[in-house]
């Protein structure tokens, strides 16, 4: 099996790894103008970190275990590290603190699954230590501005806000809440038909269900139910934060309020939303994020809670929606040079020469023939690898060949 990656693994070749560096490079010029700045934690994490605040299943997690028995694990995401790192180490530094990154992670595909990927690669953003409704908008309108800057425009951002949904919970009976949370989690109306409820809370769970649409009409529609103080307040900030947007987006923001958005897990406390594409009648999850009010609290020494807010993209998912799209590099490097010594002794020039090239130009791609080929070999060679420039290096002379 030497020949092969593990099952789960890949290789990217170049032209690949050249569109995905296109697009995370626009993501990060796109977060340092809005002024994050990057941040790298730890590959490696322990297992209690990585599942603190239980939004990670610990069975998701590639672990490695060490000489003395203690469990590591290779992170599933950049949100828990980055908690960690921002409230041990700089707990000092001016508030709110703007951190982005560009990470590979790993995870355990679901079981039964044999050979799905196990490693993926996201970029993305966390605004620490800010709450409120400008923090808010400031998330959903740099993702929306990230999206943009790399040509992408069918897609939408589907919204929900996890403490409301919870509220929408509560006359559930607890004994069967959870059954209820996880059929609407997963849009599953025939298993919320089948469970033991009363016709009234039958009748109001489809209501949940109905929860979904133009933001303002949903929260229309929400305003008629019987509301706690607080589900009324989140209401109202919900209508609050929608009028920010539209006021403060360059162009139109493609949202979906959608309340059935609710979470299996408490992670999240406030805004949770996905950025969906949908190219070639296929739906896509381009990035997902929300608020996370208690998460920084379980790695501060004191376990003093901070706010936090961010999203992560993932870049296979992009790197598919933008495949047709001009913007996306569809081969390498095009201002390419190969330079030839004609003769063994004048090799020292044909360094020289190469090198200047790259002095003047610092994203020229300058390659050097190693020798054994025929003209004809080199042109071939030169065509296959996208070099449109030969240089003839003579003793006495130059020679520039445009392909």
């Amino acid at each position: 099996m030497i020949h092969q990656p593990p099952a789960g693994a890949r290789d990217l070749l170049p032209l690949e790894v050249a569109q995905k560096a296109w697009i995370n490079d626009n993501l990060q010029s796109v977060f340092q103008r809005w002024g994050y700045q990057r941040i790298v934690t730890s590959t490696l994490e322990w297992l209690d970190t990585l599942t603190a605040g239980g939004a990670i299943d610990g069975s998701k997690v590639i672990q490695i275990q060490t000489s003395e028995s203690q469990s590591l694990g290779l992170r599933p995401e950049l949100t828990a590290s980055i908690a960690r790192a921002a409230v041990t180490r700089m707990a000092e530094n001016t508030f709110p603190q703007r951190l982005c990154y560009r990470a590979n992670v790993f995870r355990h595909p679901p079981g039964g699954t044999h050979g799905k990927q196990m490693e993926f690669y996201q970029a993305g953003v966390e605004l620490l230590f800010a709450s409120g409704l400008v923090a808010d908008a400031e998330i959903l309108l740099l993702l929306s501005d990230s999206l943009n800057e790399l040509g992408l425009r069918d897609w939408q951002l589907i919204l929900g806000e996890a403490a409301l949904g919870r509220s929408l919970l509560q006359p559930f009976p607890e004994n069967i809440r959870e059954a209820v949370r996880h059929c609407i989690a997963n849009l599953d109306r025939v298993g919320l038909q089948n469970l033991d409820l009363s016709d009234a809370l039958q009748i109001y769970a489809l209501e949940i269900f109905e929860l979904r649409g133009e933001p303002l009409t949903v929260l229309e529609r929400v305003s008629q139910f019987e509301l706690t103080a607080e589900a009324q307040e989140i209401v109202a900030n919900l209508k609050a934060l929608f009028d920010l947007l539209i006021g403060s987006a360059s162009q139109p923001l493609p949202i979906v309020l959608d309340l059935t958005l609710i979470q299996t897990f408490d992670y999240y406390t406030g805004i949770v939303f996905e950025a969906v594409s949908f190219v070639n009648n296929q739906s896509r999850v381009l990035g997902q994020g929300g608020r996370y009010d208690k998460l920084l609290g379980l790695y501060h020494p004191q376990k003093e809670n901070y706010p936090g807010i961010g999203f992560c993209l993932n870049l296979e998912e992009l790197h598919t929606c933008l495949l047709q799209s001009p913007q996306l590099p569809n081969k390498l490097n095009g201002n390419a040079w190969l330079v030839i010594a004609k003769a063994s002794e004048i090799q020292q020039q044909a360094f020289q020469y190469a090198q200047k090239l790259r002095q003047q130009d610092e994203n020229v791609r300058v390659e050097i023939e190693l020798g054994g080929r025929s003209p004809h070999e080199i042109r071939e060679y030169a065509n296959r690898s996208h070099i449109s420039n030969l240089v003839w290096i003579d003793t006495d002379s130059e020679t520039i060949e445009t392909l």
